[in-house]
């Protein structure tokens, strides 16, 4: 029987062991995690803080126990602190005992996941405060919980606009807090989304009283005894009783550096289309690895649950034989829903194919979801943008207060297949009065286009 070693049994490790676990008989499988809990959805934590689920635990759809079950060898508070790609072994400490291990495998999946930036504000990090948090894991969850039911923490400053920022500012908005959203960009969001679309999730976020300060960085944490009183941007000072940082995730590899592992710039392992590296029977998969960006036609590092399950699979299916199963790539789908505001996107934005020197077009279409008959009507915006030339699709955005997001699909499919946006000018959809109307919104920008 041949031994597999996972590293890391979050999202992408454990995908892969299940793949292995239930397709095949012939693995002995072993796991090494440095967390005591495996499988929580970080992607859940701002949902937690608003009360929209009543039981964190359903953050989990897996556990050490059920790995177990599968005769899977589960060892969690394990760090694996060196690899020997020669002789195949790995150095492993156990957290509790402090005792030094070695095992051995036939082939290995990296899959240690991401970590939080935290980078250094003049002479002080977020970890040096009691007062301020990174959010990744369970255990960070739970420490955000217990400072927003602390009756002394009414100003929460969040630092990062991105998808967790925003997320995390409305939940705190919701809990009654007053809320100030830092960001060193000039729009909220700006990396998935054009200005029409973050303008309205703008307008949307500041009706509800949370204070924006955009195109403003950290420079100095201020405060004394390990208790922060407020931060120091370049432009003023923001009182506050606690911070939270979210500014970014880097893939959690520094450690493994080694001239034949080969990475991109920012620490994800390169791989091809079945999860291989650079070096024989090693495998990555999840945060920690590469995804191929099908429009960009370029391997780049993408930090979603949603990959590093895919990613996780793929490996699996490939270390048990089945060869033709392979990820082919990613086109960046994404989506959020704050306030009722619900926004998503696929591939480029108009400034992301200028910044990719790609020469693109754009076209825009706003109107009703259903017919004007229908009482419970709603507006949808949506943006496609295609190339100049070709006329190729090369991503797409929607935004709407009714649920839109099956549509991003279609655009996600499109652009990776390359189709024409003229061809979706025609495209037979359904029409039924209760959810669309006879000439589709897709059908209408696509005409647009002309």
């Amino acid at each position: 029987m041949k031994k597999l070693i996972v590293i890391g049994a979050n999202h992408a490790g454990t995908a892969v062991m299940n793949i292995v676990a239930d397709k095949s008989m012939n693995w002995e499988i072993t796991t090494y995690d440095s967390n005591d809990n495996c499988s929580f959805l970080g992607c859940g934590i701002a949902l937690w803080m608003s009360g929209k689920i009543e039981n964190p635990q359903d953050l989990f759809y897996s556990s050490p126990e059920i790995l177990r079950n599968k005769k899977i060898k589960v060892n969690m508070m394990h760090r694996v602190e060196n690899i020997d790609y020669v002789k195949k072994q790995i150095i492993i400490r156990d957290l509790k005992t402090n005792e030094i291990k070695i095992d051995y495998y036939d082939k290995l999946v990296i899959s240690v996941g991401s970590w939080p930036i935290s980078p250094l504000f003049k002479n002080s990090r977020c970890e040096d405060w009691d007062n301020a948090i990174n959010v990744k894991l369970y255990q960070h969850g739970q420490a955000l919980i217990k400072k927003l039911e602390d009756p002394r923490i009414n100003k929460i400053s969040i630092v990062g606009g991105g998808y967790i920022g925003v997320e995390l500012a409305e939940a705190a908005q919701i809990h009654g807090k007053e809320v100030t959203l830092i960001d060193l960009s000039p729009r909220l969001l700006g990396t998935y989304y054009d200005r029409e679309f973050t303008d309205k999730m703008e307008a949307r976020i500041k009706a509800k009283g949370i204070k924006l300060n955009l195109n403003q960085s950290v420079e100095e944490i201020i405060g004394e005894n390990k208790l922060l009183t407020a931060l120091k941007t370049n432009e003023n000072i923001v009182e506050t009783d606690l911070a939270i940082f979210c500014i970014g995730a880097k893939p959690n590899t520094k450690w493994l550096q080694n001239e034949n592992l080969k990475m991109i710039n920012n620490g994800a392992i390169i791989v091809n289309n079945r999860q291989q590296t650079s070096i024989d029977d090693v495998y990555a998969v999840g945060d920690c690895a590469t995804v191929h960006n099908s429009i960009l036609d370029k391997d780049v590092s993408i930090a979603l649950a949603s990959n590093a399950v895919r990613s996780g699979m793929v490996a699996g299916f490939n270390i048990i034989g089945q060869d033709k199963n392979s990820f082919e790539g990613v086109e960046g789908s994404n989506a959020i829903s704050i306030y009722g505001l619900n926004m998503m996107s696929t591939g480029l934005t108009m400034n992301g194919a200028r910044m990719a020197g790609i020469n693109a077009k754009e076209s825009y279409f706003e109107g009703p979801q259903k017919l004007g008959f229908m009482n419970d009507n709603h507006q949808v915006s949506i943006k496609v943008v295609y190339d100049a030339e070709s006329r190729v699709i090369l991503g797409a955005q929607l935004a709407s207060t009714y649920d839109v997001s099956m549509a991003i699909h279609l655009f996600s499919l499109a652009a990776s297949k390359k189709v024409k946006i003229d061809e979706l000018k025609f495209m037979d959809l359904f029409f039924l009065p209760h959810f669309n109307s006879p000439f589709n919104y897709i059908n209408e920008v696509a005409l647009k286009a002309e």
